[in-house]
């Protein structure tokens, strides 16, 4: 089972969203779709959080739109790019997590809004997988392999 939450339909879960760890704002009203500074400073918006259980445990998935992705990939060192998947677990996944707390964050960027799980060869897409950690500085993402 997927729990979607979009900048466009949040309204509709937010009562099921503190069992599946994700919270949202706290009057229930619907997320309006937000601009996020990354390191890089490509234009970057939310478009929806999904939640499911596949063999790793329970997952976040945080997506975000950035229109200018096709063109930056072109040019971008993975290093800049990571930075901005990295930048945005932190700053914008972290702060929104709930009990209990999702075994593995998916952050990903698309160059636009797509289906989850249809891929369009015509869309770019990238994405990362991070653990929560806790250590006595606060919470991190920690890169994981997969």
């Amino acid at each position: 089972m997927i729990l979607r939450l979009s900048s466009f339909a949040a309204g509709v879960m937010a009562f099921a969203l503190p069992f599946w760890g994700v919270s949202a704002a706290a009057e229930g009203t619907p997320v309006a779709a937000q601009d996020v500074a990354v390191p890089s400073g490509q234009p970057v918006a939310f478009y929806e959080t999904l939640m499911d259980r596949p063999a790793m445990g329970l997952t976040a998935r945080f997506r975000f739109v950035a229109p200018e992705l096709g063109q930056r990939i072109k040019t971008m060192a993975y290093e800049a790019l990571e930075a901005d998947l990295s930048s945005l677990c932190v700053s914008y996944a972290l702060p929104r997590l709930a009990e209990p707390t999702p075994a593995i964050i998916v952050i990903s960027l698309s160059e636009r809004p797509t289906e989850f799980g249809s891929p369009d060869p015509n869309v770019a897409q990238v994405f990362e997988a991070y653990r929560p950690t806790e250590t006595d500085a606060g919470a991190i993402c920690e890169w994981e392999a997969f």
